[in-house]
């Protein structure tokens, strides 16, 4: 038979425990959400300063339906298109790295 009832000390642990647990997925969070952040940039800016030399290109409508056909079944549909665009604008919006919304440059 388990034990379900804890000693005031081991509450105590067990508080401790959750707290350091939270802050750890807490942080891991920040972390992924940042770094994928600056991927998003990095692609944009890639994208944006690479192939369509940072202008607007009609080819750019060419080029991100491609590039994303080549990118989606490797690494999911958050590679689309449209997601692609959307990684020039935000390179575009930003367009240095410092300036980025992650929390802090690579």
């Amino acid at each position: 038979m388990a034990r379900t009832e804890l000693t005031p000390g081991a509450n105590s642990l067990l508080g401790e425990l959750r707290g350091l647990i939270d802050a750890a997925r807490q942080h891991v969070a920040q972390t992924v959400n940042a770094t994928l952040t600056l991927l998003y940039w990095h692609v944009g800016q890639r994208i944006r300063r690479e192939v369509l030399q940072d202008q607007r290109a009609e080819y750019g409508e060419e080029i991100l339906p491609t590039l994303s056909a080549k990118l989606v079944p490797d690494y999911g549909k958050g590679f689309s298109a449209r997601n692609l665009a959307r990684m020039v604008q935000f390179a575009e919006v930003f367009p240095e790295e410092q300036l980025c919304p992650s929390g802090k440059p690579a």
